[in-house]
């Protein structure tokens, strides 16, 4: 029960496991642990593991991580800004937008009485990158305003951005809204707590966009003409936009091609997206509780446990036989490192009390009063309480606790499947239990959610745009840029081996709350050219000149915002923030060139029609 279990085969390697019993904090549990490592020290490399650990190691870094990310993020967003707008107001109006919205969305959670997980290390980070989008269009609208105009007053342009922009700030506020809120159907948690306090967010974001920004603008003196609507010089990015729309204006068919190659090259992924099983890839590779870990399932017995639960007359041979039995067919399983019960400490004892070649040696006796002879016995010479873990003190309940080393879904389901085939139509089988069930239950879980809301979001996306624009075809072709980035990032994920684990689960949704905006801005202000009896081709380039300006500030705002989390101690954090930058380029690039290019071939009536 020790050797290649707890103590290694070349004796290099042992651990320690504690159960803890107090009522003490996990933080409380480690500074106990720590203390008595300093206190006697010695030359032996000592690592921990275990529950406690990670989550007393994770609610350090959850707190360092609010520390360190909020002030970077608003640090970038102010730098951002300044670069877009040139003009203090362009930084300063959103910026304090951004604040109010992110403190109301954070004071929510105590005021639930909820707690921060991992995942809520993403609630400032994406108001700052999401609260800041409508006042952009604002000030983006004010400078085009201000330059086509110059002879307008300031309450003019104000009066003629809010006209222009009312409708479609609130729609794009309204879809992330939906698309983030979708969240609500996950079936995890934390991840129906972020959809509810985001979403709150957001609502603020869009009204003092609406309110606040205008306000103060009216006490702002009019600024100087921004180089990009200069008509002297045009700036890089309309240039770049301008060169965009000509060549979408020209090869419609040729874009829609190469959209579906690259559509169906990242969609192969797909069988390679694997979904994680644990909890070890919240902390880094190389901490010392995965340090710890790999040597464990390298020269132990491993880390991962499944226990069995039984009821009935523990004492009683029969049931001893039985669950010997079932030991006896697990450890025939390559996956399973090791497995005990008390059917194992009695078998032990019947080698201690008889010699080899006796009837009874390494065998469970065959009476009730022999069985509890050997337990007296051990009483006598050791302590009960080392049973403890594999029995109750009545010997009513026991269990057998198997250990391995995989820690793949794929391997629990073998596991299971196997204990479920042997202790069929068993009537003192009860359940099976453990941590390692619990990760399972996650992984399934996180599968599960994953698709609830992106069910959801994506069909109220999809309906919500054929109740604005009263057109199927709306719906069905401002979905395009959402289904595009969604089917490509998750193809991507399975490319290059990034898993579907519960923070990257929330991908879909932020997504198609993020992405539908910059369709809804290009779909208004296109509807709006057509109105003046512009061709589509006319249409499509002033709208990428001016609208797309805006959109693409946008969405580089949102990408500046979510690059903060690559400073984040978690590596689900970090790979969550690559996937949500390269789905908002995505959604980008489709919106910019994907829709107008269909919208070309097509010509949707929804666009003509008042």
């Amino acid at each position: 029960m020790v050797y290649k279990l707890i103590v290694s085969e070349d004796f290099r390697y042992t651990m320690i496991i504690l159960n803890s019993v107090s009522k003490r904090t996990d933080e409380e549990l480690m500074s106990s642990i720590s203390d008595l490592l300093k206190k006697y020290p010695g030359n032996e490399t000592v690592t921990i593991t275990g529950q406690p650990f990670l989550r007393a190691e994770a609610n350090e870094k959850i707190s360092r991580d609010f520390m360190v990310l909020l002030p970077i993020g608003l640090l970038l967003m102010c730098i951002f800004l300044w670069a877009s707008f040139k003009e203090k107001r362009g930084v300063l109006l959103p910026t304090v937008v951004v604040g109010i919205s992110v403190m109301i969305s954070m004071a929510l959670i105590p005021l639930f009485g909820w707690q921060l997980s991992v995942i809520g290390v993403l609630i400032p980070i994406m108001m700052i990158a999401i609260a800041n989008d409508y006042g952009i269009h604002f000030i983006a609208k004010y400078q085009e305003l201000n330059a086509e105009n110059p002879d307008m007053t300031m309450k003019q342009i104000i009066k003629e951005t809010i006209r222009d922009l009312k409708k479609p700030i609130i729609l794009t506020g309204l879809t992330t809204i939906l698309g983030i809120g979708g969240l609500v159907t996950h079936i995890m948690l934390p991840a129906k707590q972020m959809g509810v306090v985001t979403s709150v967010g957001i609502a603020f974001a869009v009204l003092l966009s609406l309110t606040f920004i205008p306000a103060m603008m009216m006490f702002l003196k009019k600024g100087k003409v921004h180089k990009s609507f200069s008509k002297s010089k045009n700036g890089f990015l309309t240039k770049l936009l301008s060169g965009i729309a000509d060549f979408i204006t020209h090869h419609p068919r040729r874009i829609i091609y190469l959209f579906i190659i690259f559509l169906i090259v990242s969609a192969s992924g797909f069988y390679r997206l694997k979904i994680a099983s644990d909890f070890d890839s919240i902390l880094p590779k190389k901490h010392s509780y995965n340090v710890a870990i790999n040597i464990a399932d390298k020269y132990l017995g491993g880390t991962k446990d499944i226990n069995i639960l039984f009821d009935g007359d523990m004492k009683n041979p029969e049931i001893l036989k039985k669950m010997d039995f079932y030991e006896t067919e697990l450890e025939k399983m390559p996956e399973i490192g090791s497995v005990t019960s008390l059917a194992e400490i009695i078998r032990i004892m019947s080698r201690a009390i008889n010699d080899p070649g006796d009837k009874f040696y390494d065998k469970i006796p065959d009476s009730r009063e022999a069985v509890a002879q050997y337990l007296e016995l051990y009483s006598m010479s050791g302590d009960p309480e080392d049973f403890d873990d594999f029995v109750n003190f009545d010997y009513t309940k026991a269990i057998i606790q198997i250990q391995y080393k995989a820690d793949d879904v794929k391997t629990i389901n073998n596991i299971i499947k196997k204990i479920k085939s042997l202790t069929k139509g068993d009537e003192n089988f009860k359940l099976i239990a453990g941590n390692s069930i619990v990760e399972k239950d996650l992984s399934e879980a996180t599968g599960i959610g994953q698709k609830n809301s992106l069910i959801f979001a994506f069909f109220a996306i999809m309906l919500l745009l054929m109740i604005i624009f009263k057109s199927i075809k709306a719906g069905l072709i401002g979905s395009l840029p959402l289904l595009f980035a969604i089917i490509c990032i998750f193809g991507l994920m399975g490319w290059i081996g990034i898993e579907l684990n519960i923070v990257t689960a929330l991908l879909s949704s932020i997504s198609i709350g993020l992405g539908v905006d910059y369709t809804i801005h290009l779909f208004w202000r296109l509807k709006s050219e057509l109105k003046k009896n512009k061709s589509y081709p006319d249409a499509i380039k002033i709208t990428l000149k001016t609208t797309g300006r805006g959109i693409t500030i946008n969405a580089f705002s949102v990408i500046v915002g979510f690059s903060v989390l690559f400073f984040s101690e978690f590596p689900i954090i970090q790979s969550f923030a690559f996937l949500i930058i390269i789905s908002i380029f995505l959604c980008l690039i489709s919106a910019l060139i994907l829709i107008p290019a269909v919208c070309i071939l097509i010509k949707p009536k929804f666009l003509e029609n008042n």
